[in-house]
């Protein structure tokens, strides 16, 4: 055998070096803000993001929730934990707790190890300017997958001891790009989590950001139905409880039930994809040239201008391929 040089030593070195750090100074730092409790894409989504977080690929700083359900922080630290990831902070949406029976959190956190409960939850506005205040200048993506209200608040938040920057000054320093589930493309009279209940709150939002925004619109999920597959994981396992009580109970889905887990549409899945692996080229397409508009009733247009810094994406995968890649990042089959 032949032996090495120091030159190639150092080579081989220096190669197996960067094969190492890459990935970890590669690692996108996201933020997911959700309305965990509903439509159980959410929960998909929440799987999909601890798996990336296993393997390395993501540093996810925090899960920001919506929703006021009094189970809803449990259930996601119940998930994050069920994975491994116990630590993950949670942040809450000031307000009254509220119990939605059909929601699937309390089904989640009455069966899995939680710490986090509605009344220990922090302030999510208070999280979200820690976390934004010790970041690097243009380092994070934030994630939404529900309606903007905590993004309102966060840009309405004031100076204080936590950074002298206010809150949009915060976002502009610190935030690279936010990806976005909502809306319809090219345009909609109403979407949720345009709408939410909160007239004026995504206008709000969308007309002071002046940063990247990318739009997956509710059309793009809807032709993607997942969770059949479900049905084969213990049933003591959050993608099993949570969908099968989804299917069950959810107002528009219990009609359609029959004993088993069956696919639905595919949302918020989209938007982690893409935050994570983009896929520009290969799953999806972008369009640009425009900006999203909002209305103060849920509704959205797509307004042809130069020099926006918004886009939406457009499928270009097989929807049957689609599903079964989507399907196999929720298991961590990946």
């Amino acid at each position: 055998m032949a032996t090495k040089t120091l030159s190639e030593s150092f080579i081989l070195f220096y190669t197996t070096f960067l094969l190492i750090s890459i990935p970890i100074s590669a690692q996108t730092k996201l933020i997911f803000d959700t309305d965990f409790g509903g439509d159980a894409d959410d929960l998909g989504a929440l799987a999909m993001l601890n798996h990336f977080q296993n393997k390395n690929e993501i540093d996810l700083l925090a899960v920001m929730c919506w929703n006021l359900e009094q189970y809803a922080v449990s259930a996601i630290d119940a998930v994050n934990t069920y994975y491994g990831n116990p630590d993950i902070p949670i942040g809450l949406r000031q307000g009254e707790a509220h119990l939605t029976p059909w929601n699937h959190s309390k089904v989640i956190a009455e069966n899995l190890k939680h710490d986090i409960t509605f009344k220990n939850a922090p302030d999510a506005t208070q999280l979200y300017r820690k976390l934004l205040s010790t970041s690097k200048d243009k380092s994070l993506v934030i994630i939404t997958v529900g309606p903007l209200m905590n993004i309102k608040a966060l840009i309405d938040s004031k100076p204080d001891d936590i950074s002298s920057k206010n809150g949009l000054e915060l976002i502009h320093s610190k935030v690279k790009e936010f990806v976005v589930m909502g809306g319809n493309f090219p345009s909609s009279e109403n979407e949720w989590n345009f709408d939410g209940n909160m007239p004026g709150v995504t206008k709000y939002v969308l007309e002071h950001l002046e940063l990247p925004i990318t739009f997956l619109g509710a059309e793009l999920g809807a032709s993607l139905k997942t969770g059949e597959v479900f049905n084969k994981l213990p049933k003591d396992s959050p993608l099993y409880l949570g969908f099968y009580h989804f299917g069950q109970y959810a107002p528009w889905m219990k009609h359609q039930f029959k004993g088993k887990i069956f696919d639905n549409a595919t949302f918020d899945q989209t938007a982690v994809l893409y935050a994570i692996r983009n896929g520009v080229g290969s799953y999806w397409h972008r369009v640009e040239g425009g900006s999203c508009e909002a209305d103060i009733t849920g509704g959205n247009t797509w307004v042809p201008k130069e020099n926006s810094n918004h886009s939406y994406l457009v499928l270009d995968t097989p929807i049957e391929e689609m599903e079964e890649k989507l399907e196999a990042f929720m298991l961590g089959d990946f």
